[in-house]
């Protein structure tokens, strides 16, 4: 079930305005642990202290400043922040479409759904076109006094709004100067049937995520009362780069 209404807006491309609203598409359900006082289990409140002063520092005497060397800084005043703050909009405006094989997928952050808001035809038809033509929007928007870059996708009868890193923030593959290491026909080979072996449809639900589940056990054991032993974890020993042939062909075999 999707979660409540983010924001609201329009896709705009065109002539055309499409009035959607955004839900979160993913929820991260994991364990989440307080930090508390050993000695009573009361739970313990984070300060600002002042490293020079040794003391708690309250909000109405704390600043922002970027460092330009070492303990120098531009001092930069709430005010002046909000002046170059991006303008409110509701508006989500595309920019171009691109084939959506293009969009390398490390440009992918976050992914969002967009629910038509009242104009369901105009929303309907932008989902058959995104598909049949297997093209993604690119666009731009704010929403909560920050700019977004963004593909605009169809999923079935849905669209979806996938935030994208800019560019510049990326780090290119070739920057890791890999050496060019030659492979032999048997290699190839061992390494294919392996993967033919293996190969299976896309079914995420088959696998969960085993350390929330072993967080949750021992969560229920100690509030049983029960006492946990405590294990001397297992250490695996690395493949050595001239058995890795060998290796392959173990676990082909296993799997055939």
């Amino acid at each position: 079930m999707a979660g409540g209404t983010i924001w609201k807006g329009s896709i705009h491309f065109g002539d055309t305005d499409v009035p959607v609203k955004l839900h979160a598409a993913i929820k991260e359900e994991r364990i989440q642990f307080h930090l508390l006082h050993r000695r009573d289990q009361v739970k313990l409140r984070q300060q600002m202290i002042c490293a020079y002063e040794k003391k708690p520092v309250p909000v109405a005497a704390q600043t922002k400043g970027f460092e330009v060397e070492e303990g120098k800084y531009i001092i930069v005043d709430p005010a002046e922040l909000e002046q170059i703050a991006p303008e409110s909009s509701r508006m989500i405006e595309v920019h171009e479409f691109v084939k959506t094989g293009q969009i390398d997928p490390i440009f992918l952050e976050r992914v969002y759904y967009l629910e038509p808001d009242t104009y369901v035809e105009g929303y309907n038809a932008l989902v058959t076109a995104l598909q049949e033509m297997d093209v993604a929007g690119i666009c731009t928007w704010t929403m909560r006094k920050r700019s977004y870059l963004g593909a605009l996708q169809a999923s079935g009868r849905i669209l979806r709004l996938n935030t994208l890193r800019h560019g510049d923030e990326v780090i290119p593959a070739t920057s890791l100067e890999l050496p060019e290491i030659p492979l032999s026909e048997k290699e190839l080979r061992i390494g294919s049937d392996l993967i033919n072996q293996l190969a299976a449809p896309f079914q995420p639900e088959k696998f969960v995520n085993e350390h929330q589940k072993r967080l949750q056990k021992l969560i229920e054991k100690k509030a049983r009362g029960e006492k946990v032993a405590v294990l001397r974890p297992r250490l695996l020993k690395p493949t050595a780069s001239d058995q890795l042939l060998q290796a392959l062909e173990a676990s082909l075999k296993k799997v055939a």
